[in-house]
């Protein structure tokens, strides 16, 4: 009995050392998904801003999301510095192309993913709830196939 706990768990370390490559993809996908989300948050929010309000100030960014100004003020200096957008004193902030193409992006996918959630019976609040995180770390391959999973249903 004693030789056969032993094995167990070298055999079990062989092969998660073998998983290894395979986590280390899978965790850094996560990783670099938490890292965009805070940034497709922003993007998706200005952009809202803009098209209701026709501009999106640093208070307003920060009371939607529900974070203090100056945590506003440091994501939306990152926004900046990544091309994503610009701000003019007193005006406000704006999306150039690039965080224009985030935005629209960012909601195509909540929107098809709270789709999916609505389809297999999720109330329409707890959909909407669980698609923004849902929305970030969903594989582009998993997206197709709720697309494909949806038109299948309307057809």
């Amino acid at each position: 009995m004693r030789g056969q706990s032993r094995a167990r768990p070298a055999a079990a370390e062989k092969g998660l050392a073998a998983a290894e490559p395979v986590h280390a993809r899978r965790f850094g996908v996560a990783r670099s998904a938490r890292s965009s989300a805070m940034l497709e948050d922003y993007t998706e929010l200005i952009s809202d801003l803009l098209a209701e309000h026709g501009e999106a100030r640093t208070t307003d960014i920060a009371r939607h999301l529900g974070v203090a100004h100056p945590t506003a003020t440091k994501t939306i200096g990152r926004l900046k510095r990544e091309g994503l957008a610009t701000a003019r004193p007193y005006r406000g902030v704006f999306l150039t192309e690039a965080g224009q193409v985030m935005a629209a992006r960012a909601r195509a996918r909540h929107r098809l993913v709270v789709e999916v959630l609505l389809a297999i019976g999720v109330p329409p609040e707890a959909a909407e709830a669980d698609a923004e995180g849902i929305e970030h770390y969903v594989s582009d391959v998993t997206l197709a196939a709720f697309d494909r999973f949806l038109r299948g249903r309307r057809a």
